[in-house]
């Protein structure tokens, strides 16, 4: 089953130790390490160790751009990119030696104009090859209009492709109108879905099950912190515990998750062997420095592990 991905807002990432982080002292740092980054980008990163038909379609200019596909190229990650004026971000990720804690700096992304959404649309809607999942992930860069991703699900949903979409906000709420395969909002944002300040367990349930019955979203997936994983589908709710593992970085967990889920999803899977494997990767993530990702034979162990 193929699956392609959408980047509009990808990122450089440049990460770094200093033995100590002090403000307005001049820091030293060890050598930078770079990885392609972004929602998207991550995920068919993650795809490609599992050796599943993948295709990253991403924003790729000026030199960060560059340097992104002259890694993909290295990780023999298969992607299309398309080009804009304004340069492609970079994010920093710091982690302080002393204390072990990590500091990430995120940039705003460049600004489309209009003629770029229209370019950047007309390229995924006229692919001669359409997959059969599509993921589009991560945050809308400036300049491109809250109801893109909606537009996207709704052209995908004519041509039977199913959807999955990783954001938030307005963005998100966009899309839900015109359903998709999976959401994966963490507790702040199935708490803004419910018009509450905070909701309780049994309430979460509630929340990510109307969500499911009012044909929203076919999976939601829910991080508990501690607690684990929920997924909520139309076979109920299920729930599986996180394994307790050295946490090194947490870049890209996120988007390691989807990638499972995706490929679970590909495979014909259960929804709880669905949310295994997401929590499987996610978890795998945090396992690696900076935006490494999962490596498969770490998800395979941990698998074991997620009863």
């Amino acid at each position: 089953m193929s699956i392609f991905t959408v980047t509009l807002n990808p990122a450089l990432d440049k990460s770094t130790v200093s033995p100590v982080i002090v403000a307005d002292n001049k820091l030293s740092c060890s050598d930078p390490i770079y990885h392609p980054g972004g929602g998207g980008i991550n995920v068919a990163r993650v795809l490609h160790r599992f050796n599943a038909e993948h295709l990253a379609i991403f924003q790729s200019s000026g030199p960060s751009g560059e340097m992104i596909e002259k890694l993909l190229k290295e990780e023999e990650v298969d992607f299309m990119s398309f080009e804009t004026e304004n340069w492609t971000r970079e994010n920093f990720i710091v982690v302080d030696d002393s204390t072990q804690l990590q500091y990430r700096f995120g940039m705003n992304g460049p600004e489309f104009s209009e003629d770029e959404v229209k370019m950047c649309f007309e390229l995924i809607t006229n692919l001669e090859e359409l997959p059969e999942i599509l993921v589009l992930s991560g945050s809308l860069p400036p300049g491109v209009p809250v109801n893109f991703y909606a537009d996207v699900v709704k052209w995908a949903k004519s041509k039977g492709i199913k959807v999955i979409v990783d954001t938030n906000g307005e963005a998100l709420d966009a899309a839900l109108e015109e359903g998709v395969l999976l959401i994966k909002p963490n507790i702040k944002e199935l708490s803004d879905m419910a018009g509450k300040e905070h909701v309780t367990g049994k309430e979460q349930e509630e929340v990510a099950l109307s969500i499911v019955e009012s044909g929203k979203s076919e999976y939601v997936i829910v991080s508990l912190g501690a607690r684990g994983a929920m997924i909520a589908s139309k076979e109920g709710i299920e729930y599986v515990t996180t394994p307790t593992v050295e946490q090194k970085s947490t870049v890209g967990a996120g988007d390691s998750m989807v990638a499972g889920m995706c490929y679970a999803i590909s495979e014909g899977m259960s929804p709880r062997d669905i949310l295994r494997y997401g929590v499987a990767c996610g978890t795998g993530a945090v396992m690696n420095t900076g935006s490494k990702l999962c490596k498969i034979k770490d998800v395979n162990s941990l698998l074991e592990l997620i009863s």
